[in-house]
């Protein structure tokens, strides 16, 4: 399963940020309130938008015909959740619980 969500939590930032082209724009479109960061809660609502684009059917899971490339095990939303939560944890590399500029555009750790 693990296998599976990782390859598809790659594909959600694309999925969520049409038309972004740097980190700037990036950061605006994800900041809600507009503090110049991106809270945990932020974040998981941005990235689990793609998420719900995908589901179809709009049953909290994706199964393999939802997926890209139409295989896969299904994954529900709630899991795709923790997969995020624990992405963006590891993005915040200072441990303030939010997300600066910086932060959004390193590469994954």
């Amino acid at each position: 399963m693990r296998q599976l969500l990782v390859p598809l939590l790659c594909l959600l930032p694309l999925a969520a940020s049409a038309q972004v082209t740097d980190t700037a724009t990036y950061l605006q479109r994800m900041d809600s309130d507009g503090d110049g960061k991106v809270s945990e809660a932020e974040y998981v609502q941005w990235m689990l938008y793609a998420f719900d684009h995908m589901d179809r059917n709009g049953d909290g899971v994706l199964t393999a015909d939802e997926l890209p490339g139409g295989k896969g095990r299904p994954i529900t939303r709630e899991q795709q959740r923790q997969v995020i939560v624990q992405r963006f944890h590891k993005q915040d590399a200072n441990g303030d619980g939010f997300l600066d500029a910086r932060e959004l555009s390193a590469p994954p750790r």
